[in-house]
């Protein structure tokens, strides 16, 4: 073991004590890749535990960068000079970290990196050839290297540190060299979250969530809109969305700045009886007594089996549901005042719609920015402004993979300039689900102009409903959404145990 192990060890829990750079500051800043990602809601963006996050507003990173401030993975934000999103602590202008002496120890590792094997069942400790330095230094330094950090892996303290923060553990990745596998860490992950499998939500789990649901027989014309991986995966950017197989069912956890929780039953044909047990025994291993742990979105043909279950059963704000062709056509007394406000949109503007396209991002991005100010300068209750800010990185993640989430989205511009934008999803073959619409409050009809067209697309394409989800308990869209016409409000339940012990 190296005579400097003890200090290395209190890189891993008392930054800024640092763990020794591998690769040279030149070839770093002349890098392309460290701190840079592609999209909003890369799973390679850093991990920050609660004291590198006090650390790092301490050294002038703003606090929206850390949505859970007991340990979370940083929120992007875009490039200014390209297409892509770069860490907060990252000075494009410099490649340097604004930062660095305080950098968290995800970041301290680079470019070793920790991640499971393709079966999740040991976790491996590989070196990323994506790092340039990696694939010209000598294969002899990089494993000396490794081996110094492996004997800090091996210190309990460390260890316990990593299991406190399974995120730092990351998915398997082809490009990644194996150097080592390390099995008692595995062992101690698997101790604290279970022996099953933990695997991050992630783009490439979208196909095995899709076919779970369609086989649950949960989604019909009357279904909720959260059943679809999109409407979670939107958030995947902000909060921490994790998933297991327990007794033969897909289990969806998230983990909130108030603790786990489910935002769906156990996925699965079969009973849910065994695999909602196990869940919750996780739940309160993870949580304790916590009230928080919780089964969102219950549908309405599982309300019998969580009474039988002993659960009680709290009533969320529920899904509306409209006629499509009632909303396409806008016809009849109940709807003069939307059809009058599409007209004087149409008859006032010259305008353009058009599919969106990713070099839209950075006009949705203005536009939301000021429709967020104009819904605050109309006195937003504080629930609502706290919605807005959560909004942000969820937009981001939809206009970045509009396409990989089979989304269809839409822009409005008027005279050149984009003011309104929507996107929309397919639940069944006839139900379809309105995820985001932002207008220019500014422009009188656009957003009922906005709202019909998609309707009208919707019909065409052959729907027979349209979901535009709950209202989230705010009286001003409660009203908006009511003044449509509804044919249904879907019924929403969130199931809690009797009791947590």
């Amino acid at each position: 073991m190296p005579a400097n192990t003890d200090e290395l060890a209190g890189a891993f829990v008392t930054p800024p004590i640092a763990l020794p750079q591998l690769v040279p500051s030149r070839t770093c800043l002349q890098c392309d890749v460290c701190c840079r990602f592609p999209d909003p809601d890369s799973a390679l963006r850093p991990y920050f535990t609660e004291n590198e996050i006090t650390l790092a507003l301490a050294g002038g990173i703003e606090a929206t960068a850390f949505p859970n401030q007991l340990g979370s993975q940083v929120i992007l934000v875009p490039d200014p000079h390209g297409e892509g999103y770069l860490c907060p602590a990252f000075d494009a202008a410099t490649s340097k970290c604004r930062i660095y002496e305080q950098r968290p120890l995800d970041c301290q590792l680079y470019p070793l990196a920790l991640m499971w094997n393709e079966l999740h069942d040991q976790v491996l400790l590989g070196w990323d050839t994506k790092c340039p330095f990696m694939r010209e230094e000598i294969p002899a330094a990089i494993q000396r290297h490794a081996d110094r950090v492996m004997a800090l892996l091996d210190q309990p303290g460390v260890r316990d540190h990593f299991v406190a923060h399974p995120r730092l553990i990351g998915r398997f990745q082809e490009d990644v060299v194996v150097l080592a596998l390390l099995s008692r860490l595995t062992e101690a992950v698997a101790g604290q979250w279970g022996t099953a499998p933990l695997h991050r939500f992630t783009l490439d789990d979208i196909p095995r969530m899709t076919t779970t649901l369609d086989q649950s027989g949960w989604r019909h014309a009357q279904s909720l809109a959260a059943y679809s991986p999109v409407y979670h995966y939107m958030w995947n950017g902000l909060l921490a969305y994790w998933w297991m197989e327990l007794e033969g069912a897909l289990c969806l956890f998230v983990q909130s700045p108030d603790g786990w929780f489910m935002p769906l039953p156990p996925i699965g044909a079969g009973p849910i009886d065994a695999p909602l047990c196990e869940a919750m025994r996780l739940l309160r291993r993870w949580n304790g007594d916590s009230p928080v742990s919780r089964v969102e979105n219950v549908p309405s043909r599982l309300v019998p089996e969580f009474e039988r279950l002993g659960y009680r059963l709290t009533p969320k704000e529920p899904d509306y549901l409209y006629r499509a062709r009632d909303l396409a056509s806008l016809a009849g007394d109940r709807y003069r005042s939307h059809r009058a406000l599409c007209n004087r949109f149409e008859r006032e503007q010259s305008f353009e719609m058009s599919s969106y396209q990713v070099g839209d991002r950075q006009d949705c991005r203005a536009l939301l920015a000021d429709w967020s100010r104009q819904k605050r300068a109309e006195g937003l209750e504080s629930f609502g402004a706290m919605l807005l800010a959560d909004a942000a990185p969820a937009h981001e993640v939809i206009w970045s993979q509009a396409a990989a989430l089979r989304l269809t989205g839409k822009v409005v511009k008027i005279h050149g300039r984009l003011c309104a934008y929507t996107f929309r999803y397919w639940l069944t073959s006839r139900t379809f689900c309105v995820l985001l619409e932002v207008a220019d409050r500014t422009v009188p009809g656009l957003a009922q102009y906005l709202f019909r067209e998609t309707c009208r697309m919707a019909v065409a394409e052959g729907a027979e409903y349209i979901n535009t989800m709950d209202d989230a308990g705010l009286p001003g869209l409660r009203a908006s959404k009511q003044a449509y016409h509804p044919v249904m409000l879907i019924p929403n339940v969130a199931a809690f145990p009797a009791c947590t012990s």
